[in-house]
């Protein structure tokens, strides 16, 4: 008689509450080895791939694709094989288990991913990670907000199934976009599929998987769709009274029928909906406004790098607003460098990797830096260690559209910056008006950190350097 043994869903890394499940590499009754692919789980910044801690046979699978799973809550059931290799119980397992949740769990023994040479770090949507980059791109915005959640650096298998070298992101994301990886052309080394690849195949629609995404609705026959709900505010019929005018008008409710269905957030915006929260509760807001006269500015400014250093200079004016806040101890700590947050928004969530040492690059730098944060972003090959540990955010969301806003501070920072959109404006000078170009700036920081004498000074610092020529 074989034993069989739960396997816990251990914490994988980010002391984060769950995990989302993205595909299961076995079903129930296969046959499993020790540390072979068990399933692929996403987590707030990344998709990481369990190993069997077991060799068996899969007796019970605890959810399905795209169920979330409670750090330290049964994943699966495996009988085990005594005739094949087995991890000790007390072996590492390289995972770490996060507090227990409301049923305590057993103590998993999931077993540690070997070492092997086709790891990459921390990539989501996988692809090789370089560090130089793509070439240089477009700024493409920014949003508001800051995210935390850990400082691990995630380690990611590339695996071959089927014929085909992937990282779990990559497979993940080829699920999402409908692509079948086995038609994919690998772009990276070795023959490896990256996340680019499979973004071009989709565009092209040259990888389709064999079960296509239905026909677009659009793209049915006109409106005399059987079964579709009838349009909103329409009933004619049931009008029974007259306005002033003699015209029908409406006497009942709007409908109330609705669309769509819930959607459980996963991932990234999961956790952007955890950490927003979180700040809501624990900051003390206090937002100032004002523009930014820019009608200097020689031609050839980069506006976010301008907007970095102006964040910098009114850094080491008003060191308050960089600055981190301990609100249980009443404590603050006044920081000598400037790591700046850097919004970036994606379909995904809210990312917002670090931008160290921005008190210490040139404009060059900066944009390097920028481009190489946004490229990581995309690719999800970002490490985990970059999205924390910043001491104060920037928020350009400008490049979209809107003009002012409160953008949240996440602690322990204590301030957030946020960049309108440009625009023109009359401007009152010696003798009549002029037309200027302004950027609208929005600061928001935490109360109980920084006077408002202290914000003020430190928006007028950005004002000031913006101000400049160059």
């Amino acid at each position: 008689m074989s034993e069989t043994k739960t396997f816990h869903l251990p914490d994988l890394g980010e002391g984060l509450p769950d995990a989302t499940i993205v595909e299961w590499f076995v079903k129930e009754g296969d046959t499993v080895r020790l540390d072979a692919p068990l399933v692929s789980m996403e987590t707030a910044k990344a998709v990481v791939e369990v190993p069997s801690p077991y060799s068996g046979t899969v007796a019970r699978l605890y959810g399905g694709n795209g169920d979330v799973i409670v750090t330290g809550a049964a994943l699966v059931d495996i009988a085990i094989d005594p005739a094949a290799p087995q991890r000790a119980e007390a072996e590492a397992t390289g995972h770490h288990h996060g507090p227990p949740p409301a049923t305590p769990p057993k103590p998993a023994t999931g077993a540690p991913a070997p070492a092997a040479p086709g790891r990459v770090v921390a990539s989501d949507e996988g692809g090789e990670i370089r560090e130089g980059g793509a070439a240089p791109r477009a700024d493409s915005g920014t949003v508001v907000g800051a995210m935390e959640s850990g400082d691990h650096v995630h380690s990611e298998a590339l695996t071959q199934v089927g014929g085909v070298k992937a990282v779990p992101a990559v497979r993940a994301l080829a699920r999402k976009l409908g692509v079948d990886l086995a038609r994919v052309a690998p772009g990276g080394a070795g023959g490896i599929v990256t996340a680019q690849d499979v973004k071009q195949a989709a565009a092209a629609g040259t990888a389709r998987a064999g079960a296509a995404p239905a026909p677009s609705r659009a793209a049915s026959p006109p409106a005399a769709a059987t079964g579709s709900a009838p349009p909103p505010a329409t009933a004619p019929a049931q009008r029974t009274t007259l306005s002033a005018a003699g015209k029908p008008i409406r006497t009942t409710p709007p409908s109330v029928t609705a669309t769509g269905q819930p959607e459980q957030l996963k991932g990234v915006r999961r956790n952007m909906a955890r950490v927003m929260a979180d700040a809501h509760a624990k900051v003390v807001p206090t937002t100032l406004s004002d523009d930014a006269d820019i009608h200097a500015w020689l031609p050839g400014n980069d506006i976010t790098v301008r907007l970095i250093r102006a964040l910098v200079r009114a850094c080491k004016t008003v060191p308050a607003l960089n600055a981190w806040f301990d609100g249980e101890n009443l404590t603050r700590t006044l920081h000598p460098h400037v790591d700046i947050g850097i919004a970036v928004d994606t379909d995904d969530g809210l990312f917002v990797p670090a931008l160290r040492n921005a008190d210490a690059l040139d404009p060059t730098g900066l944009r390097t830096a920028i481009n190489r944060l946004r490229t990581q972003v995309e690719d999800r090959s970002i490490p985990s260690s970059e999205l924390s540990g910043y001491t104060i955010s920037l928020s350009n969301f400008g490049v979209f559209a809107g003009r002012y806003a409160t953008p949240v501070v996440v602690p322990p920072c204590v301030a957030i910056v946020a960049a309108g959109k440009g625009r023109h404006q009359m401007t009152p000078v010696m003798g009549g008006f002029e037309s200027h170009r302004v950027i609208p700036l929005s600061l928001t920081f935490d109360h109980r950190a920084a006077t408002g004498g202290e914000a003020a000074r430190f928006l007028k610092a950005m004002l000031d350097d913006l101000a400049l020529a160059s």
